[in-house]
C-alpha cells in the first residue's frame, strides 16, 4: 500500500506565498508523474500542475508564473510553490502520483489534502 501526505497548507493574505509539500510512502519502487490539484467549495477538482519523473512540468495556464512544481526523487516527495496568492486560489489542494510498486504494478494515488485559505 501507499500512502500520500499533504502538508505546508494555512491562511494567508492575498499577495502572499505559501509552499505545499507532499511524501510519499510505503510499497514503492518508483514514482511517475505526480500532480498537484485542486477543489475549492462548490466546484469541481481542477489540475494545477504536473511533473514527470525527469522534471519536466505543465501548468495550468491560470497558474503559469505564480505556482511552481518541483519534486526530490530521493524523498519521494513533490513540492507546490504557490506565490502571488488570490483569493480564488482558495481550496482544498490535493497530491497526486503515479507510483510502481515493489511488485511492478502501477497504480494511482492520491493525498487526503490540505486546505489553503487567501484572505482579500
Amino acid at each position: 500500500q501507499v500512502q500520500l501526505v499533504e502538508s505546508g497548507g494555512g491562511s494567508v493574505q492575498a499577495g502572499g506565498p505559501l509552499r505545499l509539500s507532499c511524501v510519499a510512502s510505503g510499497s514503492i519502487f518508483s514514482l511517475d508523474n505526480m500532480a498537484w490539484y485542486r477543489q475549492a467549495p462548490g466546484k469541481q477538482r481542477e489540475l494545477v500542475a504536473t511533473i514527470t519523473s525527469r522534471g519536466r512540468t505543465n501548468y495550468v495556464d491560470s497558474m503559469k508564473g505564480r505556482f511552481t512544481i518541483s519534486r526530490d526523487n530521493a524523498k519521494n516527495m513533490v513540492y507546490l510553490q504557490m506565490n502571488s496568492l488570490k483569493p480564488e486560489d482558495t481550496a482544498v489542494y490535493y497530491c497526486n502520483a503515479d507510483v510502481v510498486s515493489r511488485l511492478l504494478t502501477r497504480s494511482n494515488y492520491w493525498g487526503q489534502g490540505t486546505q489553503v485559505t487567501v484572505s482579500s
